[in-house]
């Protein structure tokens, strides 16, 4: 007799990751909806069109910020650009802190200057003495076929779909077991590399777009 296909789902390619809190580590893939909106705004829903998390802007004098919402607008985590240096830097927070104490991840681009979307990312309580990165995003974002890979291996743990809806809205898959929070967050910081925000003033904001466009512009 020939053997019945199992209704069992897939054993996850890993255990249980939690970067941002396990409340928002799925026991199962997701697959998730991030729709663009103007001033920076991200909104993030399931297939049913259910509110998960939401992306919008923070006060930006002094640093780029993005601050990332549960559905009820709750702060969660708060990012923040360093302006300093020719790589882009991103700082990830607890809630709306910024203190050292606080911050759960950090981000930076590989080179100076990309023709792919490259970003190494170190997880704060990092407990590992080598220099390795703890999660990597590879790919081409304006083309939509980003990945989120375990540190510098091939294990996959989210890959962006090519948009099936619109150009400022497009779904993303994420593998079991993985914390979807921090997969937006990582989305958030790479769309705010690919679209630079503008400082108000004058020369300051001249400054900062051509820096931003030489040190970290993510171009396909």
């Amino acid at each position: 007799m020939m053997d019945q296909p199992s209704d069992h789902a897939p054993t996850p390619l890993f255990p249980p990751f939690s970067v941002i809190g396990p409340q928002f580590v799925a026991p199962e893939s997701l697959e998730i909806i991030v729709e663009k909106y103007p001033c920076r705004n991200l909104v993030i829903t399931d297939i049913n069109h259910k509110i998960l998390l939401k992306v919008k802007p923070y006060n930006k004098r002094l640093h780029r910020q993005r601050v990332l919402l549960d559905a009820n607008d709750k702060p969660i985590a708060k990012l923040r650009k360093k302006n300093l240096g020719m790589h882009s830097t991103w700082n990830v927070f607890r809630g709306e802190s910024k203190e050292s104490s606080d911050m759960i991840f950090t981000t930076h681009t590989e080179n100076m200057i990309q023709f792919k979307t490259n970003v190494r990312v170190m997880l704060a309580n990092k407990t590992s003495n080598n220099d390795g990165c703890d999660l990597r995003i590879k790919g081409s974002w304006s083309k939509g076929n980003c990945t989120i890979s375990m540190g510098d291996s091939s294990t996959v743990m989210h890959k962006l779909q090519t948009s099936k809806y619109a150009k400022d809205k497009f779904t993303v898959t994420i593998q079991a077991n993985m914390d979807y929070a921090c997969v937006v967050t990582l989305l958030a910081i790479v769309d705010a590399m690919e679209n630079p925000d503008q400082i108000n003033q004058g020369s300051v904001e001249v400054a900062g777009g051509v820096g931003e466009a030489i040190g970290a512009a993510l171009t396909a």
